[in-house]
């Protein structure tokens, strides 16, 4: 670890005409203020004129080895888009394809700002790996699927996950339980990983209401919607982050609000899915905390957080008919400290004394920053990817001037188009 120091660069929450220095020690943030500090031994210096000081954005629902299929299957239903093209390809892939398409994904994420992401998927430990050396945040799971006569082989993955790799890689990793939905998991079955993740204290992630068809067979079978039949059989009983929601009733946005647990609303893929709209602004009314995601880059079809945090603020404002609803500031807390907080990350998700040091630096010279009325609206409604310019993590620069310091791209491309040419 060294210490960092950033010279006269702008913060969102800061007019144009004021700019900051912003010391990091090891992996932390040390000081934000007006004045350039006399007394901090510096061992690099980033010059932040013409830059922008953000969080890096938190992205809390992805699967991140999905890049390798991205564009495989496009314009279908989800049912059948999962049954009949994505979970075949899925069972020929192997641990070396999710190093790959997991490494693939953390370029993306990174070169568009994100610092941290969730991720539910198989083969796990790969993704583990190539979080530990690209030098990324994640919260991994397992993704668990299964019945009342289950061996528990999955789920013994995912306790092997926690055990080899919870709070590793100078703690950027944690681990949580994954079960995947309703209608992929029995009831015992759900219960069953609940508990284990009670013994080891880990957190769940899971997918709740995320179509009609959804709902509709989860009342035929459990007599209740998705959300309140998992708070019926003792699921909320840990932190919990849900994603989707997007049928989320009255009734059941109280029972999210009341277990205190978090939603991961991916409005991209949502739409593309044409799963529906969910009720944010009601869940925000109501005190739920939400963050965004992606969702996986075969859904999406790309893991840009730019355009889900435009994208909620926009949409929901068009569906209610109200442009005072989710504003820019909202919106950009959605992507980054409300996204830490679903995920129950510790001082993450904000530029403050004793935060995590896990800042992005964006190039706010270029034609569509001008003028620089309010720079917070000008992030989120006219800011992306293409601005960034370094991305710190940890205290650890992990690109410089647009370049990726701690993966080797001509090689990961290479490998990625060798682990999908079963698929051509």
């Amino acid at each position: 670890m060294s210490n960092i120091l950033i010279t006269n660069v702008n913060m969102i929450d800061l007019p144009a005409n004021e700019t900051v220095f912003i010391g990091i020690k090891d992996d932390a943030i040390a000081f934000v203020t007006k004045e350039k500090p006399v007394d901090f031994a510096v061992d690099t210096v980033i010059d932040g004129t013409n830059m922008l000081a953000a969080a890096g954005f938190v992205n809390t629902h992805t699967h991140a080895a999905m890049t390798l299929l991205r564009s495989y299957a496009d314009d279908m239903m989800l049912m059948d888009w999962l049954q009949n093209k994505i979970w075949p390809a899925e069972a020929t892939l192997g641990a070396n394809d999710m190093y790959w398409g997991s490494m693939l994904a953390i370029a993306e994420m990174l070169r568009s700002g994100t610092t941290t992401f969730a991720d539910m998927y198989f083969f796990m430990e790969e993704t583990a790996k190539a979080v530990e050396s690209s030098g990324i945040r994640a919260v991994l799971s397992r993704g668990l699927s299964g019945n009342d006569t289950a061996d528990g082989k999955n789920t013994a993955e995912n306790v092997q996950l926690y055990k080899g790799w919870h709070n590793k890689a100078d703690g950027r990793i944690t681990v949580m339980f994954g079960p995947h939905a309703p209608y992929t998991c029995s009831k015992a079955f759900l219960q069953r990983v609940a508990a284990e993740a009670e013994k080891l204290g880990a957190g769940l992630h899971i997918h709740l209401s995320e179509t009609k068809g959804e709902v509709e067979d989860c009342l035929k079978a459990n007599g209740k919607t998705p959300i309140a039949y998992m708070n019926d059989i003792g699921l909320f009983e840990r932190p919990a982050i849900a994603a989707h929601c997007v049928f989320a009733t009255p009734e059941e946005i109280s029972i999210l609000r009341e277990k205190n647990v978090a939603v991961a609303h991916n409005p991209q893929s949502n739409l593309k899915l044409a799963s529906g709209i969910a009720p944010i602004p009601d869940m925000l009314e109501s005190g739920v905390c939400v963050g965004l995601g992606t969702d996986g880059a075969s859904s999406n079809n790309n893991l840009d957080m730019f355009e889900e945090m435009r994208l909620v603020s926009m949409l929901h404002k068009a569906v209610k008919y109200d442009p005072l609803l989710i504003s820019a500031k909202e919106a950009y807390d959605m992507a980054t400290i409300n996204g830490a907080k679903a995920l129950r990350l510790e001082n993450v998700g904000s530029i403050e004394v004793s935060c995590k040091a896990d800042i992005v630096l964006y190039d706010i010279d270029k034609p569509h920053w001008y003028p620089k009325f309010n720079l917070c609206n000008n992030f989120v409604y006219a800011g992306g990817y293409g601005d960034v310019h370094t991305v710190i993590v940890n205290g650890k620069i992990v690109l410089r001037k647009g370049e990726l310091l701690t993966i080797d791209e001509e090689r990961m491309k290479h490998e990625v188009t060798k682990c999908v040419e079963k698929f051509a």
